[in-house]
Parts: C-alpha cells; structure tokens; sequence
C-alpha cells in the first residue's frame, strides 16, 4: 500500500542575498525589484514516502503536447500578450514550434525563441516573515491577510499588504494534547486550512507522524484567528490501515447551493470528499459518503493536498502531484482539474478524468524555485490569488505568491 505520512524536521535558515532577475508584477504582491528575505526562527517541514514499493525514482514531468496549442490564441492577440500565456505553459523548443504554427509564420522565429527560453514567472516579492510550509491564507473582514501552516502547534503570519509579512505566533501556544494519539507526542501539526463564515473563522488542520496511515483531521474555530484564541471543535475523520485513504490536507468549500464540503487526502487511493454539517462544521451525520474525486494509480499514488475553488459555473480541483518536502530535490508540481458540481467527476484540459490520473500543470520547478506546491487559491481584489510553498537551493520552504488569469477556454495560468 503506497503512502505519504509527514516527518517534521527543521530546515536551514536560507542566506540573506539580493535575487536577481526577479521578474515583475504590477499590484499586491508584486515585484518590481529585488529584496533581502529575512531569516525565519523556526521552519516546518514534512517527507514524503513511498513505502509501499520501495520505489524512489523521481517522475517524469508530464509535458502534454495538447496544451501547447492554447485555446483562444490568435493572430488578432498582441505578440506580448501571447508569450506571456505561452509562457505560463510551454516547455522547450516542441512547444515553441507549436507556437509557431498557431501565430503562423511571420511570428515564427519570436515565437520559437520566446517558448523555447520561457519559464514559470517566479514568486511575487515578499518580505519579512516569509518561510512557510502548507500556507492557507484568508482575507479578514478588516483587510488583514492571515496565514497558517504547517509548524509547532500550527504556524501563524499575518500582512497588511500581502506583501510584508510578520509572525503572529501559533494557533495553541499551550499546545494540542487530543492530537498527540496521532503524533506520538510531537508538536508538529499539518496542512491547516483557514477560511471564515458566519462571524468566525474556521481551522482544518491534520495529525499524523511519518511512515503511519494512523492520521487525523481536527477542526478549530476563532472570532479573531489570534494565537491562543481557538477553540478545539474536535475530530472531523480519522485514519487506519482499515481504510484506503489518509485523513490529512484538509481543504473547506462551500458550494453554490451553500452546502458545506472537505476534501482532503494524500497518496493511497488518492482524494476524497465528505460532506459536513453548516451548523458544526463537522461530518455530516446523514450523508456519510466517502467520495473519490482524483488519484493517480498508474504514478504510485503520488497526489495530494486538494483545494477546491468555485468559480463562474465550474469548480476547480487543484492538487500537488509528485514528491515534496526533499528540499531543492522535490518535484512538487501544481496541477488543476475542473467539474461542473462540487463532486466531480472532475476532468483536465483533455477530458481526462482526475480519478485516472489526469491534470493539467499550472506551475512547476524552474530555475532556483524548487517544487512548488500545497496549493491554496484565494478571490482577492477582483482577481484570483495563487499561494503555495516552495524551496530554495538551501532547501529552506518558503512563502510563493502568483496571480492566477483564465484563457478563453476558462483554464487557470499562473503570471
């Protein structure tokens, strides 16, 4: 049986050095020059396993030619504006030929050489506070941003600007003692999920210890989501080797008709969805339904972390494909998959289902940005907000933010 349980380690604090070529963005979060990333005082991490096969071969990047060609690019489309949407998706010289052949020959030599130097955008500028494992992120209703993820206790960091960020503590400065049956006694707790409704703010968040399917997914509620104002609602599902998934990565969507939904799920048999009650926030005691939405069964089970987004008539299943939490060595990768209902069946770009492998890449490593992933995607300013972690060449995790856009074909790229 394949699994991915966490380990908890500390990683090194990453040297303070100007970036170079640090791209750009135009508002929140952007970045228009390079800056010194202070050092954190505590990082959380987690390994992932395959201890079921023994197998520790890294998996191939999916390069799916089908993509190459976006929906909607056209002559009529200014060159830049082409590129750059290129650019969020193409990989090498195949894709700039394809590029090519859709902008037709007289932008051939641009767009060969565009595609072929073309890379993710990197991060937009963040300052202060800024390593981070798992972030989930929230917009409070006095315009505050407040963050939490994986750490001792569970990590919190707050903005103004979803720029500058500061440590604001941890969710139980007291510590979580229901949560150690699953942890051995540790301190570290995964993959939190925040979001607020009806006055309060709401905390999903996991226990687990590496190499054990034995896991749990708590729930915690706030009026102000500050360190030690939570109160535990208690256990929402939990794990054993009498089941075929892993309680962890915990995600909360609330669908059109209101109704409360959590995925989560990692490796195993893939991830799943239970339906909650509005009134608790805890399991639905009428409809008890353990549904499967994605899994990879042919790439030793490798996907995890899911955050469904609602947007226009579809729902968006973002998960993480691949290894994490190997330092500048993991090949975390963001992918996406969309359905018209809240319970799938969810399909990628080419109609294939997420239950069969399928997904199509929104983000993956390139240049000193290593395995980005643990996706959380947040409506801010009239637009959608990528947040996920990702390493550096030290192997520190830190805080990634992008901007999301949809082509004409409504499938989400990252600039």
């Amino acid at each position: 049986m394949r699994h991915a349980a966490r380990h908890a380690r500390q990683l090194p604090d990453r040297p303070r050095d100007d970036r170079d070529d640090c791209g750009g963005r135009d508002d929140c979060g952007g970045r228009d020059d390079c800056d010194e990333r202070d050092d954190c005082d505590e990082r959380g991490g987690r390994d992932e396993r395959d201890a079921g096969t023994g197998t520790a071969a890294e998996f191939q990047r999916r390069i799916d030619i089908g993509h190459c060609v976006m929906d909607g690019v056209n002559a009529n489309w200014a060159s830049e504006r082409a590129l750059i949407m290129a650019g969020s998706r193409w990989r090498g010289a195949v894709a700039g030929l394809a590029a090519a052949v859709v902008l037709g020959a007289a932008g051939a030599v641009s767009a060969l050489t565009a595609a072929s130097a073309a890379a993710y955008p990197n991060p937009g500028r963040v300052t202060g506070d800024t390593g981070t494992h798992d972030p989930a992120v929230v917009r409070a209703p006095d315009g505050r941003y407040i963050l939490a993820a994986t750490g001792n206790n569970l990590s919190l960091k707050t903005s103004t600007d979803r720029i500058a960020w500061r440590n604001a503590g941890a969710v139980w400065p007291g510590g979580a003692p229901w949560t150690t049956p699953y942890t051995n006694g540790g301190r570290n707790l995964w993959a939190p999920d925040i979001s607020y409704h009806n006055g309060q703010y709401y905390l999903y968040y996991s226990a687990s210890t590496f190499g054990s399917q034995r896991s749990a997914i708590f729930l915690a509620t706030s009026s102000t989501a500050a360190s030690g104002s939570w109160t535990n609602q208690g256990l929402v599902i939990e794990s054993s080797n009498a089941v075929n998934y892993n309680a962890i990565d915990p995600n909360l969507v609330v669908d059109a008709s209101g109704q409360w939904w959590l995925s989560f799920g990692s490796f195993w048999s893939g991830i799943k969805l239970i339906r909650l009650d509005p009134s608790t926030g805890r399991r639905s005691t009428s409809d008890t339904a353990v549904r499967a939405i994605a899994s990879r069964p042919n790439a030793g089970g490798a996907v995890e972390a899911p955050f469904i987004h609602r947007r226009g008539a579809y729902y968006y299943l973002w998960v993480s494909f691949d290894r994490c939490c190997q330092g500048a060595a993991s090949t975390y990768r963001v992918m996406v998959g969309r359905s018209t209902s809240v319970t799938g069946p969810y399909t990628d770009r080419n109609g294939t289902p997420l239950t069969s492998g399928g997904g199509t890449e929104v983000l993956a490593g390139h240049d000193a940005i290593h395995g980005p992933g643990h996706q959380a995607v947040l409506t801010d300013g009239g637009g959608d907000v990528l947040f996920y972690h990702y390493y550096a060449n030290n192997n520190a995790s830190y805080l990634g933010i992008n901007l999301l856009a949809y082509d004409a074909a409504g499938w989400p790229y990252v600039y």
